[in-house]
C-alpha cells in the first residue's frame, strides 16, 4: 500500500526562512539602476523628474513629486498646507507607516481618533468628533490597502473647513468605488520602501492638483546648486529630501509593471483566502461593500477576542521557531512613549487596541509557493490551538 500523501508540508521540508516581504525585482529594475550608475547624475535628475511624470499619470493627478520616504511627504504636505505649531491634525493611531510622526516632526500636535473595526480605517463620526478649535486637517490612512471611508471623510474636511490628507502609503492599486486611491485628499502620500509593491528601498511620492501645494514643497523639499542664488526659492531653508536617481530608476521601472505586480501578489492573496477558510477562531481580510478592489499591504488575520496580546506574541514565537517571519501589524501610537508625554494612554482608543493586540502580519510577496502558504497557515493554526483557538472574532 501506498504512503499517505502529506497535504502539508511538514517541517524541515521547505528550505530557508519564509520572509515576511521580499522585493519583486526583475533584469529590468537592475538594467535601469545600472543605468543609472554608469551615468553622471545619482543625485536628484532627469530620471526623478521622469517617475515624477508618470507617477502623476498613473494616479491621475496634475503634480507629483518624488521625497525620501512617506514620512517626510506628509510633513512635507502639512507644512505646504501652513499647518505647525499650534495646530492639531486629526489621524487614526492603527497603522504600519507611522504618519503621526510627520504630524510631530510638522510641530502641529496629533489628535488621535479610534477606527471602524472592520475595515481598521479611520471611523467618519469619531474622527468628527475630535474636531475643535485648533482642528487644522484630517489624515486618513488606506490602512493595509483598504480604503478608508472616503467619500465621508471628505464631507467632513469641507463642512468644517479642513485640510484632507490622504496617507497611501500601503494602498497603491486600491480602489474605492467612489474613485482610486490617491484621488480623494487634497495631497496624498504614497511610500516606496519594503514591503510595498513597488520598492526602492527608501522613497515616496506625493501627489496633487492644487499648484500652490506643489510648488511649496518642491521649494521645502530640496534646493537644487543653481537655485542657491535664488531670492524667492531660498525664503526658507529647505530639508534636502530629495529621492535619488538611482531610487528613482528602480521605482519607474516597478511602475511600468505595475499591473503584473499587483496580480502577482494577489495570486499569493487568492491562496491564503483559500487556506484560511477552514481556520477557526480567526477572520480573513476584510473588504468594506463600497470598496471595489483592495490590494493588501500584508496578509492580516485577526485572532478571536478572547486571544490576549501576549497569545498573539507566542503564536509568533512559535512560528519563529518554524523559520517563518510573521509580525505583530500595528504598535498603536497612542501608546508609544513620545505621544504618552501628550497625554495619550490605554483605553484611550478601545478598537484601536482591541484590534492590534490580535493582529498577526503573514509572509505576504510574489516568491511565496502555494506549499510555502499552507505550511505557514498549518504552524499558525498548531499555535494557536496551543493558546486558545475556537475563538469567534466577532
Amino acid at each position: 500500500m501506498n504512503a499517505p500523501v502529506a497535504l502539508v508540508p511538514q517541517p524541515g521540508e521547505l528550505a530557508g526562512w519564509i520572509t515576511l516581504s521580499d522585493p519583486d525585482l526583475s533584469e529590468g529594475d537592475l538594467a535601469a539602476v545600472n543605468a543609472v550608475l554608469r551615468g553622471s547624475a545619482l543625485n536628484t535628475g532627469p530620471v526623478v523628474e521622469r517617475f515624477e511624470a508618470a507617477f502623476a499619470a498613473y494616479a491621475g493627478r496634475k503634480y507629483a513629486i518624488a521625497v525620501t520616504s512617506g514620512t517626510i511627504g506628509l510633513m512635507l504636505a502639512l507644512i505646504a498646507k501652513g499647518i505647525g505649531a499650534g495646530d492639531e491634525v486629526i489621524l487614526p493611531a492603527f497603522s504600519f507607516r507611522e504618519a503621526g510622526h510627520a504630524v510631530l516632526l510638522a510641530g502641529a500636535t496629533p489628535v488621535f481618533a479610534d477606527i471602524d473595526y472592520w475595515s481598521c480605517t479611520l471611523a467618519p463620526a469619531k474622527a468628527e468628533e475630535k474636531i475643535a478649535a485648533k482642528t487644522k486637517a484630517i489624515i486618513g490612512s488606506n490602512t493595509n490597502g483598504h480604503p478608508a471611508a472616503w467619500p465621508e471623510l471628505r464631507a467632513i474636511a469641507d463642512v468644517h473647513g479642513l485640510a484632507l490628507i490622504e496617507d497611501s502609503t500601503e494602498a497603491i492599486g486600491s480602489r474605492h468605488k467612489a474613485g482610486m486611491v490617491g484621488s480623494f485628499g487634497d495631497v496624498a502620500v504614497f511610500d516606496f520602501a519594503q514591503p510595498g509593491v513597488i520598492c526602492c528601498g527608501e522613497g515616496g511620492m506625493i501627489v496633487t492638483d492644487d499648484a500652490d501645494i506643489a510648488m511649496a514643497i518642491r521649494r521645502s523639499r530640496l534646493h537644487r546648486p543653481g537655485e542657491r542664488a535664488s531670492l524667492s526659492i531660498t525664503m526658507a531653508a529647505p530639508f534636502q529630501a530629495g529621492m535619488s536617481e538611482m531610487a528613482a530608476a528602480l521605482g519607474l521601472s516597478q511602475l511600468g509593471r505595475i499591473d503584473l505586480l499587483l496580480e502577482r501578489r494577489k495570486w499569493v492573496q487568492n491562496l491564503y483566502d483559500h487556506f484560511i477558510q477552514s481556520f477557526e477562531g480567526i477572520k480573513p481580510p476584510y473588504v468594506g461593500p463600497d470598496i471595489e478592489k483592495v490590494h493588501w499591504f500584508l496578509y492580516l488575520v485577526h485572532l478571536g477576542t478572547r486571544f490576549t496580546r501576549s497569545a498573539r506574541d507566542q503564536i509568533i514565537e512559535d512560528l519563529a521557531t518554524e523559520e517563518i517571519e510573521a509580525s505583530a501589524y500595528a504598535a498603536p501610537l497612542h501608546l508609544q512613549a513620545c505621544y504618552r508625554a501628550l497625554g495619550w494612554g490605554k483605553g484611550d482608543l478601545f478598537v484601536t487596541e482591541k484590534v492590534a493586540d490580535r493582529a498577526v502580519a503573514l509572509p505576504f510577496h510574489p516568491h511565496l509557493t502555494e506549499d510555502h502558504i499552507a505550511f505557514v497557515v498549518a504552524r499558525m493554526k498548531e499555535s494557536s490551538i496551543n493558546a486558545g483557538a475556537g475563538t469567534p472574532i466577532y
